[in-house]
């Protein structure tokens, strides 16, 4: 570990328990044994929009990072950030075509997967006044293309799991929070499976079981 953490500084993130978003670095954190300093923000409150949270980050959104003079919001930044700093190559590959792989696969948690079983979840769980059909067909879409994948590699990038997958499987796994039925998935529901059972999972409440 660094200096920081050694010196019993661990990161700062700033929590909202059932936020996918926000599990994907308390996941990834748990696999890579990095320390965080969890500091629960009142969602319901508003707390995400008041000091010290928007002051931190204007965008008045969860989950964000502070780690000594670094603040750093999104999720997938975020996960950058810590595997690059101190999760070392077995998360983040040194490769420019190992990171291009994972980049892409980041890309797809922020967009497809957060437009389709993301927006499902807020919909069904949450009861926010979203399009459900437009999140139904891309989720559908986003799942097929993930099934097709998986039957042909384990893990989405670099042969071995990084932190591509600690992105993408929160708001997958979470699916049926969202009234998607993985059942049509062998291979997804195999690789979240995998997941499960990497040393120090992290789980969370609305997991399915994933045979």
């Amino acid at each position: 570990m660094t200096d920081t953490i050694a010196a019993g500084r661990a990161p700062v993130l700033y929590d909202l328990e059932p936020s996918g978003n926000c599990y994907k670095v308390r996941l990834f954190a748990s696999l890579a044994q990095i320390p965080l300093e969890r500091r629960p923000v009142d969602f319901l409150a508003g707390d995400h929009k008041r000091e010290p949270v928007i002051g931190l980050n204007p965008w008045g959104e969860l989950p964000v990072l502070v780690d000594g003079d670094v603040v750093l919001r999104d999720s997938q930044a975020i996960l950058v950030y810590l595997a690059r700093r101190y999760g070392g190559e077995a998360w983040w590959p040194g490769d420019a075509c190992r990171q291009g792989e994972v980049v892409q696969w980041l890309s797809t948690a922020a967009n497809e997967i957060q437009h389709g079983p993301c927006t499902a979840r807020l919909i069904r769980k949450f009861g926010m006044a979203l399009d459900e059909a437009a999140a139904r067909r891309t989720g559908d879409r986003i799942l097929g293309l993930l099934e097709a994948h998986l039957v042909r590699s384990d893990w989405l990038a670099a042969n071995r799991p990084t932190i591509a997958d600690c992105a993408v499987f929160p708001y997958v796994a979470l699916a049926g929070e969202g009234g998607i039925d993985l059942a049509p998935y062998p291979f997804i529901r195999a690789w979240i499976a995998r997941i499960a059972q990497l040393p120090h999972f992290l789980p969370t409440a609305g997991l399915a079981p994933a045979a």
